[in-house]
């Protein structure tokens, strides 16, 4: 997996990154499908375990390297195609701001099926000021997730 990750980024299709809270190794996600010419997007998948979901490491994560794709690598689009029933996957999407655009019907074959998706989508005009800083300014202040509380969101894959 690393060998193919690492040939496609350098053929540069693909950004993978993982991500890291108090030093250790939490998730991944990857900017991946990376277009260019007149099109110049890419579409990310990403998961992060479950100890740390609720605690903003992934919508930080996905604003970080939404703002990367648009000012250092030049995209113009970023999508996230997300499972209807995944919840903890689309609240990363909505808390900031991607534009829900419909439903693509047997999008993926994961777990021995087609799978319908969701699209979010965001394009550099629509964070001018960055995704990380207006995620920071809109983000509400509130206690991290108990890590023993049961009732909290288990996270699960982003695609």
């Amino acid at each position: 997996m690393v060998r193919h990750l690492r040939s496609e980024a350098n053929a540069g299709r693909m950004l993978p990154f993982v991500i890291e809270y108090q030093g250790r190794l939490v998730g991944q996600l990857t900017v991946a499908g990376i277009t260019w010419g007149s099109m110049c997007s890419g579409h990310v998948g990403y998961w992060v375990d479950e100890s740390v979901a609720g605690r903003g490491v992934m919508p930080t994560a996905l604003a970080m390297v939404t703002d990367h794709c648009f000012r250092a690598v030049g995209l113009h689009r970023i999508e996230v195609c997300i499972r209807p029933e995944n919840g903890p996957s689309r609240r990363v999407v909505e808390k900031l701001g991607f534009r829900e655009e419909g439903l693509r019907p047997r999008y993926l074959h994961i777990d021995g099926a087609w799978r319908d998706h969701l699209v979010f989508a965001l394009t550099a005009e629509e964070v001018p000021e960055g995704l990380l800083s207006r995620w920071r300014r809109n983000r509400p202040r509130s206690a991290p997730r108990d890590p023993q509380n049961t009732r909290g969101n288990p996270a699960t894959p982003g695609n």
